[in-house]
């Protein structure tokens, strides 16, 4: 599976503990992220990573992309409801995108541990 890990600021060391607990099933997806974010899980898990730009600078955009040409199966986006993002029209656009292309869409903790849980024991999504 091709799977788009992204986090807001306030929401990193939460995709870090995420990626480190779950490195083990992590590693055998292909892994696709915003700049910043993959930068630090590769940095924290020696996970491969394909690094999109950052968020605000387009790389919310670019995972958007690969979401409308089919080539995303999986998104975990864990997104800071507290905080206004500059670039939140990209990100309404992402989540969107998500719905009309039926895309599995984690935006918080707990739904990214189901998530992640069901594909540790082989249950995958589409």
């Amino acid at each position: 599976m091709k799977i788009a890990l992204i986090a807001h600021d306030k929401k990193k060391n939460d995709i870090i503990e995420l990626a480190k607990c779950y490195k083990d099933v992590l590693a055998n997806h292909e892994l696709y992220a915003t700049g910043t974010t993959g930068t630090l899980i590769m940095g924290e898990t020696g996970l491969a990573i394909h690094r999109m730009k950052s968020g605000p600078l387009g790389g919310d955009q670019q995972i958007g992309a690969m979401l409308a040409d089919g080539q995303l199966d999986l998104i975990i986006f864990l997104r800071d409801p507290l905080t206004a993002q500059p670039h939140e029209p990209d990100v309404s656009a992402l989540l969107r995108l998500c719905d009309v292309q039926c895309i599995p869409l984690s935006t918080n903790c707990s739904s990214a541990t189901v998530m992640l849980e069901a594909l540790k024991n082989g249950i995958y999504f589409k």
